[in-house]
């Protein structure tokens, strides 16, 4: 695949311009830049989705440039997107198949179908990782969700690239390497990978070589085993990027949040812990094991069956809008479905959770709306045409920055973050990282979920971390490793 001086605008924003890629058969090729910087655009590009202002493509020396994803499917082209999108209700073999689904004589062909997605699957399934076709995709995990979604783009036709983005974004650990297992397969057999992530330890793991966009252009290109990850963080950010600061010196107040034996209806199963004024808590452990439960069933948002909460002295369980107006904010980590109203304005969102001082007399007035919201705008550089742009025309990164800018705006006093950097490119997670280092200096209370280990040890204070649902004991971070933490979380 080849591309020369692709660009794309989309009204007074440019978004690519004078966009160079040249990706190989049989390698894994890193698509690396900051939220905003393009990758999105030419990835719908490249996959059909999207047709260039100006520019070519080439895809095994002949010219390309699909009308729609279909024929770039055909074509041999296939886009496997963050978010798997299946039909939950329906087998591995009926998604692998959806839409492609052979017939003989206007009946389905099921001789044929298992044989096709017997096939596709075999090019995703490792000794250790097999699928059952007729397993239900509603029972499957979150690394065998994303594993139907690639067979299904292999099932397509001859697959000779495939575009990866952001593959591991909600994986742990262990299905990360069983991911990347199937990736080093399908490149022994020639496919070329274009590989889209803002984990650059794992793009080292994984990747040959690597482009970078920045403002729309390519800045760089090269061999990974060439450049440092400081450069890759220089050449994404066009300055020197560091990547985490130090906790600043912090003195925990009383106790805000109390739990002690919390049982949800399935998860969690035992949880207890304090979390004070001033600190930063964080839970680890494996997907599955309950923590997103834990968060959610303190917000209210998931019922309890046991145990005690007691916010602020008061004890119980309240709805959602109650923990609003005790001070408590949640960030989710379904950005897409729950995070966001994604057809409303930045403004809307961003100032969802509070309409005090947006106007005079408890009115909402666009004007005072639009002079917050280009505040955070600013703040959390969230790459927007206008406070009143829809959230869901955003990439990702900058979707996410709009969630934590309704946190900001919301000023909660007990701040749930789950997953607060999922899908940021680098310099946005050391904003993130920041903010939530001044919220704990200023008194509010965090408790922050993450399957980053690296992330918890640097902004936490304590660490506790939970397995099949069982909230462990109190960890200083200061007397705790990586190692530890994931010993615990594995049993």
């Amino acid at each position: 695949m080849r591309a020369s001086g692709l660009g794309k605008r989309f009204g007074a924003t440019q978004a690519l311009t004078l966009v160079d890629l040249e990706v190989l058969p049989g390698e894994v090729h890193a698509v690396l830049g900051e939220n905003g910087a393009g990758k999105s655009t030419l990835m719908q590009i490249i996959s059909g989705a999207l047709t260039p202002d100006q520019g070519e493509l080439w895809l095994d020396g002949a010219r390309y440039a699909p009308k729609d994803p279909l024929a770039a499917r055909q074509a041999g082209v296939a886009m496997v997107y963050q978010e798997p999108r299946l039909c939950p209700h329906l087998s591995v073999r009926e998604n692998v198949l959806l839409g492609i689904e052979a017939t003989r004589y206007g009946v389905l062909d099921a001789k044929d179908a298992r044989a096709r997605a017997r096939r596709a699957l075999s090019l995703v399934s490792t000794q250790e990782n097999a699928l059952d076709s007729e397993r239900r995709v509603s029972s499957l995990g979150p690394s065998e969700r994303q594993l139907v979604t690639m067979a299904r783009a292999l099932a397509q036709s001859s697959c000779r690239v495939m575009i990866l983005d952001e593959p591991t974004s909600s994986l742990g650990q262990g299905d990360v390497e069983r991911l990347f297992s199937v990736i080093r397969q399908l490149k022994s057999t020639g496919i070329a990978i274009l590989y889209i992530s803002h984990f650059l330890e794992e793009v080292e793991n994984i990747a040959d070589r690597f482009s970078v966009l920045r403002d729309g252009k390519t800045v760089g290109t090269g061999e990974l085993s060439g450049v440092t990850r400081g450069e890759l963080i220089e050449l994404m950010a066009g300055r020197e990027v560091i990547e985490g600061g130090a906790r600043s010196a912090r003195t925990p107040g009383e106790a805000v949040l109390e739990l002690e034996g919390l049982r949800g209806e399935r998860r969690p199963v035992c949880a207890s812990l304090s979390l004070r004024k001033g600190e930063v808590l964080g839970i680890a452990g494996l997907l599955g094991s309950g923590r997103s439960e834990l968060l959610r069933a303190i917000f209210g948002l998931n019922p309890i069956a046991g145990g005690r909460i007691c916010v602020k002295r008061h004890e119980g369980p309240y709805p959602p809008s109650a923990r609003v107006a005790q001070g408590v904010g949640l960030l989710s980590e379904d950005r897409k479905d729950e995070g966001l109203a994604r057809g409303l304005s930045v403004a809307d969102n961003l100032t969802l959770s509070r309409s005090s001082g947006l106007g005079p007399a408890g009115l909402v007035l666009p004007g005072h709306m639009a002079r917050v919201t280009e505040g955070f705008i600013a703040q959390l550089g969230i790459r927007c045409r206008s406070a009143w742009q829809r959230a869901g025309e955003l990439s990702g990164g900058n979707q996410q920055k709009v969630a934590f800018g309704r946190l900001l705006h919301q000023d909660a006093d007990i701040v749930l973050l789950d997953e607060p950097t999922r899908g940021i490119d680098v310099q946005s997670r050391a904003q993130v990282y920041q903010i939530i280092d001044e919220w704990a200096r200023a008194g509010r209370a965090i408790l922050m979920v993450s399957s980053y280990l690296p992330e918890l040890l640097l902004v936490c204070d304590r660490i506790q971390v939970m397995r099949r649902g069982v909230l462990g004991p109190s960890h200083k971070v200061d007397r705790v490793t990586e190692h530890d933490l994931l010993t615990e979380a594995i049993g």
